[in-house]
């Protein structure tokens, strides 16, 4: 479980700090009512991948499980336990799957949701990758219609079959009026600089680097700054950042502090998709409009930071009511 911390950052750690007191968007104590899980399944079922996946796991424990049963009988106690303990870290490597895509990407969504206090002021939020079919978008989007003001949520970053299945999940959710999604490159968001109250994104940043920075492990690295700097660039002055993902948190941390973000926040960690991920929150300076904020690569490992010029190249911009 996620409790209110901070963690300092290390070369070679991260170390939990207990927080002294709480912020404007420091994780609440409490949740929302957990969701039954065969309605969060009905809803939003699981993507392609992950359903393939964890057939394909769960047939081989069944197959191990099999081969182990011969190897008993063949007199073989050793070799047959070994397959015992395969099998059976197969099938949890299965449940895992589809937990995470499920109850817990739900269970983080509200938990990111909750992370931001001021949800009364919010006019405008972007989610960032907008997966899950939409679970985090409508998690927020859910959260603006209780509070019954003029907010508007909208998600970049899927393809269009996905956006398609996004806009669905909205209706069957009832917030299709609070929720706008489109396809789009994270890595050069179509809106103003200083344009959302929150910004928002569920285990996307990391499909970033895999995508784009395939090549080696510093392209990775400079792709997923780059999205982390247009998050940034986006952030209106004051607003805040919540950033659930896998395995780079540390990375993130480092370029936000880099960036002179207020109040770096990660939570505790949690185990999704069989890795360690955590939620990074953060909150834009005041007064933040001289300094740099948009990530572009000038080279293979360096990463340049220069707000203006690509301000200047980007003329595809979009608002929203």
């Amino acid at each position: 479980m996620i409790t209110r911390s901070t963690y300092a950052l290390t070369l070679d750690r991260i170390t939990i700090i207990p927080a002294t007191k709480p912020t404007p968007h420091s994780p609440p104590t409490t949740t929302t009512t957990p969701r039954d899980w065969s309605q969060i399944y009905s809803i939003y079922g699981l993507d392609t991948s992950t359903l393939l996946l964890s057939i394909s796991l769960l047939l081989l424990s069944l197959l191990l499980t099999l081969l182990s049963l011969l190897l008993l009988l063949q007199h073989h106690p050793i070799v047959f336990s070994l397959s015992c303990l395969l099998s059976m870290f197969l099938f949890m490597a299965a449940l895992n799957l589809c937990y995470s895509a499920g109850p817990l990407r739900w269970e983080m969504g509200q938990r990111v949701v909750g992370t931001v206090r001021e949800w009364g002021s919010v006019r405008k939020v972007l989610d960032v990758g907008c997966g899950g079919r939409g679970m985090l978008l409508n998690a927020v989007a859910l959260r603006l219609k209780k509070e019954g003001g003029v907010g508007r949520v909208v998600g970049v970053g899927g393809r269009k079959g996905e956006v398609v299945e996004v806009l669905r999940t909205a209706g069957v959710e009832g917030v299709q009026d609070y929720v706008t999604c489109r396809e789009g490159d994270v890595r050069r968001l179509p809106f103003s600089d200083d344009y959302f109250d929150v910004v928002v994104s569920g285990t996307f940043l990391h499909r970033v680097g895999k995508v784009f920075g395939h090549k080696t492990p510093a392209a990775a690295s400079a792709e997923r700054v780059r999205v982390l700097g247009e998050v940034v660039r986006v952030l209106k002055p004051g607003g805040v950042g919540v950033v659930w993902d896998r395995m780079h948190v540390p990375e993130y941390v480092r370029k936000l502090r880099e960036l002179r973000m207020e109040d770096v926040r990660v939570s505790e960690r949690v185990t999704a998709y069989l890795v360690g991920s955590h939620i990074v929150s953060f909150r834009k300076p005041k007064g933040y409009g001289g300094m740099v904020a948009a990530a572009a690569v000038a080279s293979e490992g360096e990463v340049r930071l220069d707000w203006r010029s690509h301000n200047n190249s980007n003329n595809n911009v979009i608002n929203i009511c």
